[in-house]
Order: C-alpha cells, then sequence, then structure tokens
C-alpha cells in the first residue's frame, strides 16, 4: 500500500472577496510535508492574498484551509511553527545582523543561541557584526530568513526571496531552501523568476485571476505539455521572414531570445526545415524540446513574455 503523504497547507474552496472583486475564488490545493513547493501567478492574482490569509492577517470570505493540520480560523495554534518573510525584510539599520536577530529572539521568546546558529546557515556569521545598513541587497535577504528561521518552524513561507538578487544571490538563497527541506522543513515560496522554481521545487501552485489552474507535481505539469520546436537562422535578419512563412502556413510561433518557438513536434522539422531552405535562410539549429516552466506558464496565464 502506498504511505499517504503529510500535508503542510491544504484549502479548499478558499475564497477572499473585496466589494465586488474576487482576490481568490474556490482555491483548492495542497502542500506536502517536507516538499519545496513554488506558488506562481501574474500580478494581482492572488497570492499575496492567499499568503496573508495562511498567516491568520487577513480572515477569508468562504471555504477553509488547514496549516500544519490548524485551521487558518486559529493561527495562534499554529503559528508558533511558521517562519515567513514577506514582502522584504525589515530591520533596524543601525544595529548589526546579529543586534538584529537577538533583538526579534528576544521579543519572540527564541533562544539566543539561535542567533550564531542561524547566522552560519545563511553564510553571513563573518559579516553578523556589520551594521545591516551596510548590508547588500543579497545579505538583507538572507538575513531575512534567518529572522524567519528564529523559531525553528517546520512551515516556512517566502515571499520573493530572491527578488533584486544577481545571479550569486540567487544561488545562495536557493541553496539555503535545498538544505531547509533537506532537513525536514516545508518550504512554500512565491517568485517571479520561474527558472530558478523549475530548479528547486517538486511541487507548484499556479493561480490565475484568483483561481487555481494547477496544483500538483511540477514534472506532472510539464509532462503533460505538447513538445515544441526552438529554430535559430543564421542570422537574425531573417527572424520575422520566417516567422511569418511559418504563421501563414498554420504553426503558431513566437520569438524568444533570437529563436522562434514553435507550436509543432518532431514531425514537423522537416517541414520546417524545407520551408526555411526554399525561402534561402539558413537554420543554425533546429531542435524538439519540452517547454520550459516558464513557456507553459505564459502559456496558461496568457502572459506577455
Amino acid at each position: 500500500m502506498e504511505k499517504l503523504e503529510k500535508i503542510a497547507i491544504s484549502a479548499t474552496d478558499l475564497t477572499k472577496i473585496y466589494g465586488e472583486r474576487a482576490a481568490l475564488s474556490h482555491g483548492n490545493f495542497v502542500v506536502p510535508e517536507g516538499s519545496i513547493c513554488g506558488f506562481v501567478g501574474p500580478n494581482g492574482s492572488g497570492k499575496t492574498t492567499t499568503i496573508r490569509m495562511l498567516l491568520g492577517l487577513i480572515a477569508p470570505s468562504g471555504g477553509t484551509a488547514t496549516v500544519l493540520g490548524e485551521s487558518i480560523s486559529h493561527p495562534e495554534k499554529y503559528l508558533p511553527q511558521v517562519g515567513a518573510m514577506i514582502e522584504g525584510p525589515a530591520f533596524y539599520p543601525a544595529l548589526s545582523g546579529r543586534e538584529n536577530l537577538k533583538a526579534l529572539a528576544e521579543l519572540g521568546g527564541f533562544p539566543l543561541s539561535r542567533v550564531d546558529q542561524l547566522l552560519e546557515k545563511v553564510d553571513l556569521a563573518d559579516r553578523g557584526g556589520s551594521k545591516f545598513k551596510t548590508y547588500s541587497l543579497g545579505m538583507k535577504q538572507r538575513l531575512g530568513i534567518a529572522a524567519a528561521l528564529l523559531p525553528n518552524p517546520k512551515l516556512l513561507i517566502l515571499d520573493e526571496p530572491t527578488n533584486g538578487l544577481d545571479p550569486s544571490g540567487i544561488q545562495e538563497v536557493r541553496g539555503i531552501i535545498r538544505d531547509l527541506a533537506d532537513t525536514g522543513t516545508t518550504v512554500f515560496v512565491s517568485s517571479h523568476i520561474l527558472s530558478e522554481l523549475e530548479m528547486i521545487c517538486e511541487y507548484l501552485v499556479m493561480l490565475r485571476e484568483g483561481k487555481v489552474i494547477f496544483s500538483g507535481r511540477t514534472q506532472e505539469l510539464l509532462s503533460g505539455q505538447k513538445p515544441i520546436i526552438i529554430a535559430k537562422p543564421e542570422y537574425e535578419v531573417d527572424l520575422n521572414t520566417l516567422a511569418k512563412k511559418l504563421s501563414d502556413s498554420g504553426f503558431t510561433n513566437s520569438i524568444i531570445n533570437g529563436s522562434l518557438h514553435i507550436g509543432a513536434g518532431q514531425e514537423a522539422s522537416a517541414a520546417i526545415n524545407r520551408m526555411a531552405f526554399e525561402a534561402g535562410i539558413t537554420l543554425a539549429s533546429i531542435s524538439v524540446v519540452l517547454p520550459t516552466l516558464e513557456e507553459t506558464f505564459f502559456e496558461m496565464t496568457g502572459e506577455n513574455k
């Protein structure tokens, strides 16, 4: 018999209405314990509203949800086991990173011994004594994650933890998230950098206009997509010409990063190659691939690239 997964977050018909607008309408999704679950959707799709309901900051208009087995109508029962960083970390600029964490630990009644452990965990041990105002954006984000980890949470909720970071900073945050999941912490992470989520998230919840349009394993979503052909002309000036010829022949296509992404499978490769040849266009490469999470997201949400 297959072992049942324990659930960290479960929402059933979760709804929040402001006036006549539904910020979230009958949302249904689950987040398994110990997983990294990505939370994605265009701006205004209901992500922040959902996170605020899960944290007990606002009450739902309808439906139900549980966090760590407790109803969100009683957040006091589960919040001591939840860490969160939403809308960027806020600290005292003139205090050091260590002093900021100590102040939060004393306020929350957490052991002060956690402070240096967490500075080590987020790779800030050597800068713990530096004032917060001297920190880079990446360091500030990592200190924010450390603050969210003070209660030694079973569930960590992160809203855009890599916002504004350079590739090195993004990689550091990715490593922290992976380490947390490896030790059993459930991570529910909202981000617009979909290539990052594809690398670390086993599960996804996707919103569009206040509705959950997907909840499940990332691989299940991606493997269910139709393959696409990526054709790259040798000369970029030929892109628009080939795009028009493909459209005239009934092939949906779009130009992304100097290549044509064509809605067709392996069987159409020869025809596309021939079409380019007849138009005097040399293809530097042509390949058949499954869409990335970013491409799937654009397709499902109708967002422009």
